[in-house]
């Protein structure tokens, strides 16, 4: 794939250097809001436009309005969601793709703090617009 062809490839290594900081300052055990409220202290830190906790609008006709939200919203592109368990599932891929797909966006990074060595998942949405 030709580096043009990466979505918000700047904007997404930016991201993953934070969440290196984060898993290199805490280690893996740590809960989700801990987590959360370090990676939200960088984001102010280094100017980022974000939005934690956002709500995702209903996916079907009379699903109760604010029922999903994620993580992080940033600079209004990528959706981060942090999750500290023993191991990823094919639900948390899923519930990451449900997200991308009823906010409209590309580009989704998916990680576990409680891995031993953080490895973030770039998940990605091809019908989006943006």
């Amino acid at each position: 794939m030709e580096d043009n062809k990466i979505i918000h490839k700047q904007l997404s290594y930016e991201i993953n250097g934070l969440l290196f900081k984060v898993h290199n300052e805490l280690g893996k055990y740590c809960n989700e809001k801990q987590v959360g409220d370090l990676f939200e202290q960088f984001l102010m830190k280094n100017g980022y436009k974000y939005e934690r906790e956002k709500v995702v609008p209903p996916l079907f006709e009379n699903e109760k309005p604010g029922r999903n939200r994620v993580d992080f919203l940033i600079e209004g592109k990528v959706v981060v969601e942090l999750k500290t368990k023993k191991i990823l599932t094919r639900e948390d891929y899923y519930q990451l793709r449900r997200y991308l797909k009823a906010l409209n966006l590309k580009l989704g990074i998916l990680v576990n703090f409680q891995s031993e060595y953080l490895a973030p998942k770039r998940v990605l949405n091809s019908m989006a617009k943006r």
